[in-house]
């Protein structure tokens, strides 16, 4: 079945190229990059509303490739967008270190632990809807608006890990179809 399959050899071999490969200085420099790309995604609804909250999800893209490539400079990247954020477009702070950089770290992390597809679908799910639930439930922000109370609710929770799988299920094909595409690259 396809969600049991393993994934690609080619993005381990993207990690191991990418670690004895590049200096560390250019590692430091490519995830500055990557920092400011997810902070500039995350801050486009805020800067230009309409459009911008359709390049807001793209915040998880420069994360999840980074932490592929590398954990602790993806970690290191994420951190960078936080900050960046910080300065940029405060209102986004709260939303990003749990939804859409979550998902790229656990999804990212996920390509190192795990091998078959589904495994690594479930381990971004699960992040993400752990996100979401601490700000619904421990920080008490409405992130799904007035359609979902505040008080703990399994229908909600379910409801929020079956979006969440979807949703990391298309950022895993995404990911693995970029890798594809920047063989030669990395």
């Amino acid at each position: 079945m396809y969600l049991f399959n393993a994934i690609s050899t080619e993005i381990q071999l993207a990690q191991k190229t990418f670690t004895t490969k590049h200096t560390k200085t250019k590692k430091l420099i490519l995830g500055s990059i990557f920092a400011c790309f997810a902070a500039i995604f995350q801050s486009a609804g805020g800067f230009f509303p309409g459009i911008g909250y359709l390049l807001s999800p793209l915040a998880t893209a420069p994360i999840l490739l980074y932490v592929m490539l590398s954990v602790p400079f993806g970690a290191m990247v994420f951190f960078q967008a936080i900050i960046l954020l910080f300065i940029l477009q405060p209102t986004e702070l709260i939303v990003f270190p749990f939804t859409t950089g979550l998902l790229g770290l656990g999804i990212g992390l996920s390509f190192y632990l795990f091998k078959s597809r589904l495994s690594i679908i479930a381990a971004g799910a699960f992040s993400l809807t752990l996100g979401i639930s601490t700000l619904l439930y421990i920080l008490r922000f409405p992130i799904l608006g007035p359609a979902f109370s505040n008080s703990f609710s399994l229908l909600t929770i379910g409801i929020i890990f079956i979006f969440s799988f979807l949703y990391s299920w298309l950022w895993v094909e995404i990911a693995v179809l970029i890798f594809k595409r920047l063989r030669g690259i990395y």
